[in-house]
C-alpha cells in the first residue's frame, strides 16, 4: 500500500509527525564533499530514521544519462537501482520529529518537482526547513573551515567559531530548486540554511572535515544533535595526510600561505569592523590564476 502526495510514493502507515525539521541536501547543486549527504546519514543512524517514500516515477524529473543507474546483484539476481529522491523520517519521544530529504537536481519539469516537494512539507505541517550543503572556495586546509548561512529568528544555544550569519547578495543562474526555498519563505517556515567552504584544490569524494564542522554548527542550534556525533578525528586524519603532498609541491605551498593570509586578513576585518568578508576579487592575480586553471581542468574532467 502506498500513499501519493504530489509526486511522491510514501509507503503506508504514513506515520503522524509532532511539529517537523526538514533537514535537506541537494546533490549535486551544493553537495560538494559529500557534506549533505554524510550530515544526514549521520543524523539517520544517531536518531533511527525509517524510509517514508520517494518519487514514483523519476524518470520525469532526471535523465538517466546524467545520474545513471548501477546495476547490482541481489541475491543472486541482477537489478538495476535507479537514481531517486528519498524522504525518511524520526520520531523523537518529545518531538520535534525529523523528515530528512536526499534531493538530486532535477534535469526537467523542475516546476512539478519543486511543488510536490513544497505538498508534502504542507502535508506535515512542517515548522522548520534547514538545508544543509557546501561549496568550494578559496580557503586553506589548515584553517578551522568557514561555515556561512542564515538563522532567521532561530536562537543558536551556543555560539560556534567561524561560523558568520551571512544573507546571499548573488545575482545570475541559479538552479530551479531554489522554487523551493521561496516556496518554503512564503509559507511562513522558519527556514536556515548552512554551507560549508571547502578547499578548491582537495576535492575529496566524502570530505569529513567538512562534515564534522557541519555538525559541530548544527548542534549549536539543535539541543538533540550532540557535538560529539560529529567525525573529527576521520576529518582531521584527511586534511593531514594532504600536508606530505603540499610538501613536495612547492607552487601549491606557496598559494597556500598567500590563503592563509587571505583568510586571517578576513576574521581580523570582521572581528576589527563587522563588515562583510572581502570577496575572492581581493584575492592574488597567482590564486586567482591558480583556482581558474583548477576550475577549468575540474570541467574537462566532468566532460571526460
Amino acid at each position: 500500500m502506498a500513499m501519493r502526495i504530489g509526486a511522491f510514493e510514501l509507503n503506508e502507515p504514513v506515520p503522524d509527525l509532532i511539529d517537523p525539521h526538514v533537514f535537506a541536501m541537494i546533490r549535486p547543486w551544493v553537495d560538494v564533499g559529500s557534506v549533505g549527504t554524510l550530515t544526514l546519514n549521520r543524523l539517520e543512524r544517531y536518531l533511527g530514521s525509517k524510509e517514508l517514500g520517494k518519487l514514483s516515477r523519476p524518470g520525469t524529473f532526471f535523465d538517466f544519462t546524467r545520474y545513471r543507474p548501477t546495476m547490482r546483484n541481489v541475491d543472486g539476481r541482477r537489478e538495476v537501482k535507479i537514481p531517486n529522491s528519498i524522504i525518511r523520517y524520526a520520531k523523537t519521544e518529545n518531538g520535534p520529529d525529523y523528515l530528512f530529504f536526499h534531493l538530486l537536481e532535477p534535469h526537467s519539469n523542475g516546476e512539478d518537482y519543486t511543488d510536490s516537494i513544497l505538498k508534502l512539507v504542507n502535508h506535515f505541517n512542517v515548522k522548520r526547513y534547514c538545508r544543509v550543503g557546501a561549496m568550494y572556495d578559496a580557503v586553506p586546509h589548515t584553517r578551522p573551515l568557514l561555515v556561512t548561512g542564515s538563522l532567521g529568528s532561530v536562537p543558536q544555544i551556543r555560539p560556534v567559531t567561524n561560523f558568520k550569519v551571512r544573507r546571499s547578495t548573488y545575482q545570475g543562474p541559479t538552479t530551479i530548486m531554489n522554487l523551493l526555498s521561496e516556496g518554503v519563505e512564503s509559507s511562513e517556515i522558519e527556514s536556515i540554511n548552512f554551507m560549508v567552504h571547502l578547499p578548491q584544490y582537495v576535492q575529496l569524494e566524502e570530505d569529513y572535515a567538512g562534515t564534522s564542522r557541519m555538525i559541530e554548527v548544527l548542534s549549536s542550534v539543535y539541543e538533540g544533535i550532540p557535538a560529539d556525533l560529529a567525525p573529527v578525528r576521520r576529518g582531521q586524519r584527511q586534511y593531514r595526510e594532504l600536508n606530505s603532498t603540499v610538501e613536495r609541491n612547492s607552487e601549491l605551498k606557496d598559494l597556500i600561505r598567500q590563503m592563509e593570509a587571505y583568510y586571517d586578513a578576513q576574521l581580523d576585518s570582521e572581528e576589527s569592523k563587522s563588515e562583510e568578508p572581502a570577496t575572492t576579487a581581493d584575492l592574488s592575480p597567482e590564486i586567482e590564476r591558480f583556482l581558474s586553471e583548477l576550475g577549468e581542468r575540474l570541467d574537462t574532467d566532468r566532460e571526460e
